[in-house]
């Protein structure tokens, strides 16, 4: 059991320090789909009446879309 001690030790403080390395990736990460979903709601909201009601959602349901917040089930099938 002293043998596996040691090398569970290892691999949680090798863990923790990969984090560290990962962190700006995650960060990079984020600002870009950040400001790909702003693109998304510009251009949505570019959009007349008639182009949004052919999508299925209203205006006011444009950044909730986007962000994934309203479900499939209730947008109309083409």
């Amino acid at each position: 059991m002293s043998a596996v001690l040691p090398t569970i030790a290892r691999l949680v403080s090798a863990k923790r320090s990969e984090a560290w390395l990962r962190l700006p990736a995650a960060w990079c990460q984020a600002v870009v789909r950040y400001f790909e979903r702003r693109g998304a709601i510009d251009h949505l909201r570019e959009l007349d009446e008639c182009a949004l009601h052919d999508i299925g959602i209203a205006r006011s349901q444009i950044e909730a879309a986007v962000q994934g917040r309203i479900p499939r089930t209730g947008r109309k099938r083409m």
